[in-house]
């Protein structure tokens, strides 16, 4: 089982400057030696393995041949990835759906709705709600939270790669607007920075602030992402990533992103592949893997003008943390956030560090006893999908936000109620026991 840690709210203190940022070529060597090392011994594991099972089942040429072709089809058969909680589209842009989770019979629920931002990083929005038995929007509304949307970003095309910032900020207030005007916001890693920003230009519009995996201090922490964004623009600006944009027709290539997550962790995917080789009789270890891998080598590309503006003022220049972002000529300024704060990282993040998460704490205006830090046990995607996250760590999260959310206070909101709420949220994904995971980045 997964453990949790509940951090303080921040010392004030800022974080020093991490390698990665200090010295981003070194860090880079390092980092990628390390990889190398884990990836020969990964693949050193799994060969043994397959020796032994070779062994046992004193297989012949004609049996392995066919698993390594069931294997090798298994790994090439992908699908689109689909939504599984019923919703409908109630507001369209070019590039988002704002859908609609609510079911008939709560929609007169007097309780903050909810809007969850989804990773905007050249993959489905349905990582959000990612299977039946791992669903972040189900267990949402299991705790009580029963007036759920969720925007969906849509795959660039030709027409809208000159979308921008303003758009998304945009999209987000009219859909905000048509929930009531006030809303619960939940960003999940770019969708969290995003969610940010948008707190801050329209603070009356958030009730409560939630950020998973979101980068706010983009050069915190250790971080592969932020060491070669550095390396990259200190030496030739944005020019590779204009390159990139261009050789996309205008849009950031989703297949260039889902390369450059691959790159970060070889060993994850090289690990993922062979797990699926040892278990490929094992037709629950087969779904399970087909799930993920339906979602994450299912790419979208980026709109080119939106890409370009998050590397340079966040990425590259870091504006969001040190209060020099300005949006449209308005100031995005953080200390602007006054509504309760949750923040939720990953203790083995390597995509988006637990300092780069936390560093919002500080930045905030939210009095410090309404601010939440909880660091889950595992890596980055596991914070949106992961059954250990959507089971040990969510349903604390929500239940707190649900007491700011009822607008007619409930008497067992301290009792029976609170606990009914959190076993609802728990049983709404399935127990990971006994259950062999599908290495993710």
């Amino acid at each position: 089982m997964a453990t949790v840690v509940d951090s303080p709210a921040g010392d004030g203190v800022s974080p020093r400057p991490s390698m990665a940022s200090n010295d981003p070529l070194r860090f880079l060597v390092g980092y990628n030696a390390t990889n190398t090392a884990r990836s020969m011994a990964e693949f050193t594991r799994a060969a043994g393995t397959a020796w032994i099972d070779t062994l046992s089942r004193a297989a012949g040429p004609v049996e392995l041949a066919t698993r390594g072709i069931v294997w090798w089809n298994t790994m090439r058969d992908r699908r689109v990835p689909q939504w599984h909680q019923p919703n409908e589209i109630v507001l369209s842009a070019p590039f988002a759906h704002l859908r609609d989770f609510t079911a008939e019979a709560h929609r007169p629920d007097e309780v903050v709705p909810t809007l969850v931002l989804p990773p905007q990083a050249g993959h489905s929005s349905t990582v959000v709600d990612f299977s039946p038995a791992q669903s972040q929007i189900a267990v949402i509304r299991a705790a009580g939270l029963t007036r759920v949307y969720a925007l969906d970003w849509r795959p660039a095309t030709a027409a809208t790669r000159h979308v921008t910032i303003t758009d998304y900020l945009d999209v987000i207030d009219r859909s905000i607007r048509r929930m009531g005007g006030r809303a619960n916001l939940i960003g999940n890693c770019q969708g969290g920075w995003l969610a940010a920003i948008y707190a801050a230009l329209r603070p009356e519009r958030v009730n409560t602030l939630t950020l998973a995996g979101a980068p706010i201090d983009f050069h915190a922490g250790e971080s592969v992402i932020a060491a070669s964004t550095i390396a990259l623009t200190r030496a030739f600006g944005l020019a590779p990533y204009r390159a990139l944009v261009t050789l996309g027709g205008g849009n950031m290539p989703g297949r260039a992103v889902l390369g450059n997550f691959i790159g970060i962790q070889p060993q994850s995917e090289l690990s993922r592949q062979l797990q699926l080789l040892e278990n490929i009789d094992d037709e629950s270890h087969v779904a399970r893997y087909r799930i993920f891998e339906d979602w994450f080598k299912y790419t979208q590309d980026i709109p080119g003008a939106f890409y370009l503006w998050l590397v340079e003022h966040l990425f590259w220049r870091n504006l969001l943390i040190s209060g020099k972002l300005t949006v449209d000529g308005r100031h995005a300024d953080l200390a602007a956030i006054t509504a309760p704060l949750f923040l939720l990282a990953g203790s083995t993040d390597h995509i988006t560090p637990p300092a780069q998460v936390f560093a919002a704490a500080d930045a905030v205006s939210t009095p410090r006893e309404h601010i939440t830090q909880r660091t889950a046990q595992g890596g980055h995607l596991g914070l949106f999908m992961g059954r250990d996250a959507l089971r040990e760590d969510w349903p604390v999260l929500l239940e707190a936000i649900y007491g700011h959310s009822v607008q007619r206070p409930d008497p067992t909101s301290n009792g029976s109620g609170a606990a009914k709420r959190k076993r609802a949220a728990v049983t709404a994904v399935s127990d990971p026991r006994d259950t062999p995971r599908v290495p993710a980045p």
